[in-house]
């Protein structure tokens, strides 16, 4: 996986970075293993990481205090350490690799800001949790024993849902329908579009096509959606 950096991942402002080195250091130390260990981040690079809260604690204390402490020295020493925290991303791609790892979750990218375009949807791809929504699909007879087929999520428009990256069908032709999908004879396909043709043949004209659709996932078929009820349509 090519994951690229992103510059709003890191809080540049003193405030906002206070608040997610706090977070993100307390994160890396907490489980067991614990989560730097989980996500592939080395021991090194965590202690570095969490050598910025060490340097930044006091400095804090110091620019929290307006009337005493704040000086532009104080503040040139936290817009510092938050170079270096970049930096240290840039050279070492700790957030790339968190992003890329097989066993990130939301928990992980929602923590450390990686929450953007496909990092987005590879997190919720990559999850534990199964797909819950099933497939809309309508059948339209093109004739000579071809159907267009257009599966749906929850909105109007035919799209592969977002945690998935295809849909997965099981049909059967014949005239007796299946019992369900686990029923012998049930040939299965996927197809990584939305819409698409399913040519049955014209030699199937007057029989019926039984299929069955689920939203699937190539990369992780243990995650794959429920199916939906049978639908029937006459071969034409």
């Amino acid at each position: 996986m090519n994951v690229m950096a992103d510059g709003s991942r890191i809080p540049r402002g003193i405030g906002s970075f206070n608040l997610y080195i706090i977070t993100t250091c307390a994160f890396l130390l907490a489980g067991d293993p614990n989560n730097a260990e989980r996500l592939g981040i080395l021991a090194e690079e965590a202690a570095k990481w969490n050598g910025f809260l060490a340097e930044w604690t006091p400095l804090y204390a110091k620019y929290s205090d307006k009337k005493n402490s704040r000086t532009t020295a104080v503040k040139d020493q936290l817009m510092d350490i938050i170079d270096r925290c970049v930096g240290l991303d840039q050279t070492s791609h700790i957030l790339d690799r968190i992003a890329a790892s097989p066993n990130v979750t939301i928990v992980d990218m929602e923590t450390f800001n990686i929450k953007k375009g496909v990092l987005q949807k590879v997190t919720r791809s990559t999850s534990n949790t199964p797909i819950s929504e099933g497939v809309n699909a309508a059948l339209q007879s093109l004739g000579g024993g071809s159907f267009a087929v257009k599966c749906h999520n929850s909105t109007s428009r035919a799209s592969i849902l977002d945690v998935a990256d295809s849909v997965q069908y099981a049909y059967l032709v014949g005239t007796t329908p299946p019992e369900s999908v686990k029923a012998a004879g049930l040939t299965k396909d996927l197809s990584t579009k939305a819409s698409f043709t399913l040519p049955l043949g014209p030699e199937n004209s007057a029989k019926y096509l039984y299929i069955y659709f689920r939203w699937y996932n190539t990369k992780h078929p243990e995650l794959a959606g429920p199916w939906s009820g049978l639908q029937t349509a006459l071969i034409v």
